[in-house]
């Protein structure tokens, strides 16, 4: 039930936000199109495979921590079609993924990467969208990036590593501990997130923003031509 209304609130957000970016440019489209569903579909298919590459940083973080970029793709359509269609690229996406590997974390983890993912996400798109610039998507990548680094901190000590030491049985010290053998600064759940997680993050998100900055402007008119036809 919490997961369906997180999801429901996310999309919520993102649907308003479209529509108020569309008022305040005095243009009026449709949130979907049959060209749009079909971008969508295959940037979500793009992210979802991508989403199964997986490697450990074991220099900041535990390996049970790992980095992917499947945020690439779909950072890519909501800068193309704007942030409702990168939300739900984004859900498409973990929904692919579960469908090629099933989920080991009781769909924890997969909630975890729809809300972290889409804190970046969301931000990013409404940003550039409001006002469509190379200026405005380096600044709206950076925002981006530090919401996503913040929240996702902030979501791995207050929920996320407390229902992973609780579904795995682990206890929360031993966890810390595995923090402790990487870095002796870390002795609690904060220090933990502040300098294993939040670096992670804060790596992705860098590396998703340049890629994107330097793909999208090439890639932009074959995705509207392809859209507009």
């Amino acid at each position: 039930m919490v997961f369906a209304l997180v999801i429901v609130g996310v999309f919520a957000l993102a649907y308003v936000a479209e529509l108020l970016i569309q008022k305040r440019r005095g243009v009026k489209e449709k949130v979907f199109t049959t060209r749009k569903v079909a971008m969508i579909g295959m940037f979500s298919a793009v992210a979802g495979i991508m989403m199964l590459f997986e490697f450990p940083l074991p220099m900041i973080a535990p390996p049970f921590y790992e980095l992917d970029l499947s945020e690439l793709p779909v950072l890519i359509c909501g800068f193309a079609f704007g942030p409702v269609a990168g939300v739900v690229t984004e859900f498409l996406k973990v929904l692919i993924k579960l469908f090629l590997k099933s989920t080991s974390t009781a769909f924890v983890g997969d909630l975890a990467n729809f809300v972290v993912g889409c804190t970046m996400i969301l931000p990013a798109t409404i940003l550039y969208h409001l006002k469509k610039s190379k200026k405005a998507a380096v600044i709206s990548c950076v925002v981006g990036t530090i919401c996503m680094a913040v929240f996702g901190t902030a979501f791995n000590a207050i929920y996320l590593i407390p229902a992973f030491s609780k579904l795995y049985q682990i206890p929360l010290e031993a966890i810390i501990a595995m923090g402790t053998a990487i870095n002796a600064s870390i002795t609690d759940i904060v220090t933990f997130v502040i300098i294993c997680v939040g670096p992670l993050n804060i790596i992705k998100g860098t590396v998703v923003s340049v890629i994107t900055i330097l793909v999208y402007k090439p890639l932009s008119p074959i995705i509207k031509q392809s859209h507009k036809k």
